[in-house]
């Protein structure tokens, strides 16, 4: 995914002159061509990200479009404050990107992991939370933030990620992408984790399930209409992250049904559990060890589906 950013963002550059990318020390060889087409707009920022943050401010409140862009942890939980008083509090347009989010860092251990963000970004008033699932969705959402007049944070992977959606789709912020239509019960996902969601389903499915698999490419704005189709056509939702169970995708969602007095579907919400990982390890291994593997999750869905199907009865 960031070599899609990567490659995006300097083909935006050539067509937009107010386009500044600021770096928090990583990313030098990653924006080789970026900085060799546009030298004067490339900002390594070194590791200040308070500082980094404070600057786009000042470069928005001028006309210009500016992209702050490091390890996850590091864009946001290093300088909420900065975030929340120099950007959200004037409602500036500066598009904050996250790079390793969730587990893609795993093995640098938890001071890189960033299973909070979300929670972070979605509670400042204005800011707008975009996870694109794929390369594809990460290209088409920097175009989207950029015609945006309010802050936008995008919550991107590490690399490798694979495509999931075709080259026809068209993603648009507030509006949630339906990969497969079910009648038994609907998977809700955000982010990169959405293949592993499809590998969910796709086990599931040889019991027999009919499942519905829709992809939140926003976390906010949500998009109310799908949710409440989805409601409305399933006695059961499972919402899937990597991202903290507590005031993430899933609890949005938990938020929704409950501020719309919506008492039918029975929900589930899987993340990330509440502790921090003290040992390391790859990103399938942190999964693992989060209970976000296909097994763990398929599992826990199918008890908890055909336990709600007894209490129905």
């Amino acid at each position: 995914m960031r070599n899609a950013f990567a490659d995006e963002i300097t083909r935006i550059a050539a067509m937009d002159e107010r386009l500044i990318l600021l770096s928090g020390d990583i990313g030098n060889r990653l924006f080789d061509n970026f900085k060799a087409k546009f030298p004067a707009r490339f900002l390594n920022c070194g590791v200040a990200e308070a500082n980094m943050t404070g600057v786009a401010a000042g470069l928005a409140m001028n006309g210009l479009r500016p992209i702050t862009y490091t390890i996850a942890p590091f864009a946001t939980t290093r300088c909420l404050e900065q975030i929340r008083n120099d950007i959200c509090y004037h409602n500036l347009p500066v598009i904050i990107v996250g790079v390793g989010a969730g587990l893609g860092y795993a093995e640098l251990g938890a001071t890189h992991q960033s299973l909070e963000d979300i929670a972070f970004m979605r509670v400042l008033p204005g800011m707008t939370v975009v996870c694109p699932a794929d390369p594809l969705e990460t290209r088409q959402a920097l175009h989207q933030a950029l015609k945006a007049t309010q802050p936008t944070y995008i919550r991107l992977g590490k690399k490798g990620e694979p495509e999931v959606f075709e080259k026809s789709m068209d993603f648009q912020i507030g509006k949630a992408t339906t990969l497969q239509n079910g009648s038994d019960l609907a998977l809700l996902s955000t982010g990169t984790i959405l293949p592993l969601v499809i590998e969910v389903a796709n086990r599931l499915a040889t019991s027999n399930l009919s499942i519905s698999v829709i992809h939140f490419g926003t976390v906010k704005p949500l998009d109310e209409d799908t949710l409440r189709l989805a409601a409305s056509k399933h006695s059961f939702i499972a919402t899937i992250e990597e991202h903290s169970r507590i005031a993430g995708f899933g609890a949005s969602v938990s938020e929704w049904i409950s501020d719309n007095l919506i008492s039918k579907p029975q929900l589930l919400r899987i993340g990330t559990q509440d502790k921090f990982l003290h040992e390391a390890g790859g990103t399938d291994y942190a999964r693992g060890r989060h209970g976000l593997s296909v097994d763990a999750i398929s599992t826990q869905i199918h008890t908890e589906f055909s336990s709600s199907q007894i209490r129905s009865d």
